[in-house]
């Protein structure tokens, strides 16, 4: 365990695989006109908040433009790991591997040594994750075959990055970083320009103000999108016209779809079909069937097809016994994090579920720490600390000056010599924001498996105001199905243990967290068909960033679902009821809902949104979901004492 302060500039640049680390910031020296980040052109009310959700800064815009400033310093993220790819199912693999060889996971119990790097100065641009690589040379050989011809680069992506094209993710041009546009950049000048990037504070500053000074975007039915027109596309168009032309002119209905010889294809009863074969070993039908699929389904097409050919990727995987190889190079080896933000800009510019999300925790913590002067917030799954900008941003404006804020962001150890750099990166992004807003700050990062946290790492005080916070990633913590002793109920113990004065919990509400296949893909299809459609209602086709996150998130997570088992497969969703009972056998008592905050919600999802998209509530739980189906959930509980 080790910390260091925020104003002595310095960092364990390899720090040992259960990591807790943490930093003060310094106030001396900041910027104490809040106006510089305000909701475009305007001055941040500094009016007390009501509960108004419409007089509160606009939350989402705060996200947004907390992305923006990440993606200034492309430079780094171009060439960083996504980090909302799971590194679990890649510590499952590289366990296994050294099960079979009979040594112990990891190998060496020695602690790496560490060396001091100055806070401000970026990330290193290596990746020290290893590609995952199979038990046998043949394996190996299928499995990398089986890559490159199903999982190919996007030939919209490939375009794009070879045209040198710098896009922003509302499909404006942006100013391509000066780093980039000299031929001669070398290695060399790179480290150099990481090793003083604290000098150009004063040039990040300018830049930064010319990002958060935009005007608010609009968070409608459709959002100006970047488009991209490939040959790969063409030919895909070119076909689907010809299909049309020669097919009658009855519509497409639930996955339904004509093709050039008038024959009607449901691709949800294919795929069904498809998954029966699998999980009886009919190679034969299952194969056939994918071809069939395959005929009918592309990532370049609307939402029913788009479904169905990363369900088609996902069965081939487990139909070939490559789903876990798969997953976990992509998790080693895939896109930056540069990128994945831009998709996931795009996703919560068209869907509320983020943004609401961000509204329900950040209003139920004002109105709890309403005259209070210290704040600590314990954070289960920080990844880039999106929910927390507005946090911060409203507590600034807070008559009587804001509380102390301490933020301690908890994260899944990273594959690789630096298991907590994004962690720590995180944090040094709250407290660059922390500082522009002159709100004191300090943060203390954990990254390690949840059940292995300690109390004593969490460094409570017991005269702050404790919250502790988990939003959609406590499914990614093994249960009972896994471990005889349930790592998810050890991190409900460790939080009534740590006896917060609210435990907010968000939950992705999946019903395919089941042993049994067939129920599985089911249930996993219906689930993230949803989103395909909502992608499909809001978000041009043509977007590239709309296709990277399909790929890249929805993609990915129905390869977990579909094709890996074991300690493996990490996506293991419970419903809200489920988890009302497991939190309640772990004594908590649900409170209830603030209706002025749900109320405000509804009316903003409602006037924002596609008229879709659903708020409602369940007992004591706020729903979020699309055309009829919840997707997430999110309650407010308290510990009960003995």
């Amino acid at each position: 365990m080790k910390s260091s302060k925020f104003n002595h500039h310095s960092i364990s640049a390899l720090p040992e695989q259960n990591h807790v680390n943490g930093y003060k910031i310094d106030h001396g020296h900041v910027f104490n006109d809040p106006s510089v980040i305000s909701n475009g052109a305007n001055p941040v009310d500094e009016t007390p908040s009501d509960g108004n959700i419409s007089e509160d800064p606009d939350y989402s815009d705060a996200v947004l433009k907390y992305i923006n400033e990440m993606l200034m310093e492309e430079d780094d993220l171009e060439h960083t790991p996504s980090m909302f790819h799971d590194s679990l199912a890649l510590l499952a693999a590289e366990k296994s591997f050294y099960d079979i060889l009979g040594e112990k996971y990891p190998p060496s119990p020695n602690q790496h040594p560490t060396c001091a790097l100055n806070q401000y100065s970026d990330g290193p641009n290596a990746d020290f994750t290893g590609a995952c690589t199979s038990q046998s040379s043949n394996s190996s050989s299928d499995v990398n075959n089986f890559v490159e011809s199903t999982w190919i680069r996007d030939p919209v992506s490939e375009e794009a990055e070879e045209s040198g094209r710098d896009h922003s993710p509302s499909g404006s041009m942006r100013k391509k970083n000066h780093y980039r546009e000299n031929s001669d950049y070398t290695e060399e000048q790179r480290s150099n320009k990481h090793l003083a990037s604290y000098v150009e504070e004063s040039e990040q500053s300018e830049m930064y103000d010319k990002v958060l000074l935009c005007e608010p975007l609009f968070h409608g039915l459709h959002i100006e999108s970047n488009v991209c027109d490939t040959d790969e596309v063409s030919q895909y168009r070119t076909r689907k016209k010809l299909q049309q032309s020669n097919g009658s002119n009855r519509g497409r209905l639930h996955g339904k779809e004509e093709s050039i010889g008038r024959e009607v294809v449901d691709l949800r009863s294919l795929l069904t079909q498809c998954a029966q074969a699998v999980a009886s070993y009919d190679i034969k039908t299952a194969n056939e069937l994918l071809k069939r699929i395959r005929q009918h389904s592309s990532p370049y097409g609307d939402g029913t097809e788009r479904s169905a050919h990363y369900f088609a990727n996902a069965l081939e995987a487990r139909l070939t016994g490559t789903g876990s190889t798969l997953y976990t190079a992509f998790t080693s080896s895939s896109i930056s994090s540069a990128d994945i933000l831009k998709a996931y800009y795009v996703y919560i510019s068209a869907c509320p579920f983020a943004n609401m999300s961000s509204i329900f925790i950040n209003k139920s913590i004002l109105k709890l720490a309403d005259g209070a002067t210290r704040l600590h917030i314990i954070d289960f799954g920080i990844l880039y600390g999106f929910q927390w900008p507005s946090l911060i941003q409203t507590l600034s404006n807070r008559p009587g000056g804001p509380p102390k804020l301490r933020i301690t962001g908890i994260d899944f150890p990273q594959s690789g010599f630096r298991p907590a750099e994004k962690v720590e990166e995180t944090g040094r992004r709250l407290a660059n924001y922390c500082k522009r807003f002159s709100v004191p700050f300090e943060y203390n990062d954990i990254a390690m498996k949840w059940d292995a946290i300690q109390l004593g790492d969490l460094k409570i005080d017991r005269d702050e105001l404790l919250v502790v916070n988990s939003l959609y990633r406590l499914e990614n913590v093994p249960d009972e199905t896994v471990t005889e002793n349930s790592p998810r109920d050890a991190v409900l113990n460790l939080i009534k243990k740590i006896n917060p004065d609210m435990f907010i919990h968000g939950v992705i509400n999946g019903t395919y967290n089941t042993p049994f296949f067939g129920t599985r893909f089911r249930e996993t299809l219906f689930h993230f068909a949803a989103y395909f459609d909502m992608f499909e209602a809001t978000v041009p086709r043509a977007d590239l960033d709309r296709m990277q996150f399909e790929k890249e998130v929805l993609g990915r997570a129905v390869v977990n679902t579909i094709a890996c088992e074991g300690a493996e497969r990490v996506e293991r969703p419970e419903t809200h009821k489920q988890w009302q009972v497991r939190i309640v056998r772990a004594r908590f008592r649900q409170l209830p809902l603030d209706q002025e905050i749900v109320n405000g919600i509804r009316d903003k999802v409602r006037s924002h949104y596609h008229k879709d998209f659903i708020v409602d509530e369940d007992g004591n739980w706020m729903l979020q979901g699309w055309r009829g189906r919840v997707i997430h959930g999110l309650s407010c509980w308290k510990p009960v004492q003995n």
